[in-house]
């Protein structure tokens, strides 16, 4: 079965869509979890599928560095190897050449990596980044691209989307020429839209990589360093002009009020570390904003971190004095019950959304989650503890 997508409903520019691959269809909006190394950090398979994610995200440069793509081939793939029943994307690497720049330099070849575990050096062409997810099994393979730093000049830019443009043509091959050679896998091949958030150069290399055959498109290069306003002004003005038959996925974003606004604005797929990073920094994410669980305020809370939440965490009745506890005692089952929670958060948040879209009220849906975020933001740090 080939990856395919069809949107069911619109409302303004949102979409209600559904993601087909070869392992189970995918409702869009749809979140993915981060499993960089084939793992989402902390939670077993089953207790990501229970937070609704029916795709999960793999990185090539990781896996290719440990345990190797050969030993992940063995297994059957991600899926085999992590024990995940569903669909799985890879990361191609062109991040990581941003994120790991002082270990990393770019060739005309594509990007020659010291790797940060031993110090080996490692090359990342489009070819090898095109060999190696294929190896990984992954549904969807992402192009190998040049991710520039926010703020960076427009030549800078420029010279990101050509690369990237090329590197792309070479991913199409590099697929076209394993599949006459090994026979043609189900994997679907995404291509990256650069330009920052110079809206014009955005829109211009979505409609180069547009007329390539790529089954769908990503927005990369955002969430980098430049002001976040900025980020969603160029959303509003590009995620929506892009290509309306293929699935439009925005990279490494967001907070929920980032994946709010992105719907909003047209895009159908996210990742993001957020949810399982803070929770390992001890940040809980609630419909209105944030709960810092060390916070003495918390020491005899007997609420949950959310009331009325259904994720495990809370609808088991863990406290947020019980959590607080385990935190400042360095007890790693915190971060779990944290992460469950906070991935549960962004479940239902697209699963909300794609109903909101269904039902024609998407509008009312985005302005009060965003209203409740926005009075969170603004409430008053209480002086006693919630309880009394």
């Amino acid at each position: 079965m080939a990856v395919g997508f069809c949107v069911e409903a619109s409302d303004g520019h949102a979409r209600a869509g559904v993601l087909t691959t070869p392992h189970g269809r995918v409702a869009t909006p749809t979140f993915m979890p981060v499993g960089t190394q084939g793992s989402v950090k902390g939670l077993s398979a089953s207790e990501v599928e229970a937070t609704g994610a029916r795709i999960v995200l793999g990185n090539t440069y990781h896996l290719m560095l440990r345990p190797g793509e050969a030993v992940v081939a063995a297994f059957g793939g991600l899926r085999g190897f992590s024990h995940w029943r569903h669909a799985t994307l890879t990361d191609s690497g062109g991040y990581q050449a941003f994120s790991l720049a002082k270990n990393c330099k770019q060739t005309d070849g594509g990007f020659v990596f010291r790797s940060h575990l031993d110090g080996r050096r490692v090359e990342l062409s489009p070819e090898e980044a095109v060999r190696v997810q294929r190896l990984l099994g992954a549904d969807i393979q992402m192009q190998l691209d040049v991710c520039p730093p926010g703020g960076a000049e427009r030549r800078v830019l420029e010279a990101a989307c050509r690369t990237t443009t090329a590197w792309a043509k070479r991913a199409l091959a590099a697929r076209r020429e394993a599949d006459e050679r090994e026979g043609p896998k189900a994997q679907a091949l995404f291509g990256i839209v650069q330009g920052g958030t110079d809206v014009a150069l955005r829109l211009a290399h979505a409609e180069e990589l547009a007329e390539l055959p790529f089954e769908g498109l990503a927005l990369g290069g955002f969430s980098v360093g430049e002001p976040i306003e900025r980020m969603h002004e160029a959303l509003a003005m590009v995620a929506h002009r892009m290509d309306a038959t293929r699935p439009r996925y925005l990279m490494g974003v967001g907070t929920p009020r980032d994946l709010l606004l992105a719907i909003g604005a047209g895009v159908d797929m996210f990742d993001c570390v957020l949810p399982t990073r803070n929770a390992r920094n001890g940040q809980a994410l609630t419909r209105t904003g944030r709960v810092v669980i060390k916070q003495a305020r918390y020491r005899d809370d007997p609420l949950p971190l959310e009331p009325g939440c259904g994720c495990p965490t809370c609808s088991e009745g863990y406290s947020r004095a019980y959590l607080r506890h385990l935190f400042i005692a360095g007890e790693m089952l915190v971060l779990r019950l944290i992460s469950q929670h906070n991935l549960h958060l962004y479940g239902e948040l697209v699963r909300e959304a794609r109903a909101a879209i269904v039902g024609g009220r998407f509008d009312a849906y985005q302005s009060e989650r965003l209203g409740l975020l926005e009075a969170g933001e603004h409430a008053p740090t209480p002086s006693r503890n919630l309880a009394t």
